[in-house]
């Protein structure tokens, strides 16, 4: 089943419920939901922590991993604005692309929704991606 960009951002959009911790940390204002090459959807929130956190993307691989899944279709993070009230289509960071791509190579395909109509390949998104070879 092919699912449109604007179903799953609304989708991920769906997952967005910020909740401030005692230390002013902020969790769950990125929602991702991803669609694995079986074609089911995986969602996940984001995780702020002092030491170090997990993006929502990488939330919603470890659903579509331990579900026994390691190929990604489709992806898609997004953010609200709270001043304003608008819904934000977020980038993979430089950590999610690289964790999709050593989970598996066919990853490098991977569709990443950028905006309704807008789409890139995480390959496009990071070129070079192959391991650097010898000098000539």
């Amino acid at each position: 089943m092919k699912f449109s960009n604007t179903e799953l951002i609304s989708r991920a959009e769906k997952l967005i419920s910020p909740h401030r911790s005692e230390n002013w940390r902020l969790h769950g204002d990125v929602g991702a939901v991803l669609v694995s090459k079986s074609g089911k959807i995986f969602s996940g929130v984001c995780i702020d922590t002092p030491g170090w956190g997990i993006c929502a993307e990488r939330s919603a691989i470890a659903a579509m991993v331990t579900s026994g899944e390691y190929v990604i279709e489709s992806i898609v993070a997004v953010w609200k604005d709270d001043k304003t009230g608008k819904l934000h289509v977020l980038p993979p960071c430089g950590t999610c692309r690289e964790f999709m791509q050593q989970l598996d190579p066919l990853n490098l395909d991977a569709q990443v929704i950028l905006g309704k109509t807008v789409c890139m390949t995480l390959r496009e998104l990071i070129p070079f991606n192959n391991w650097p070879g010898p000098i000539e």
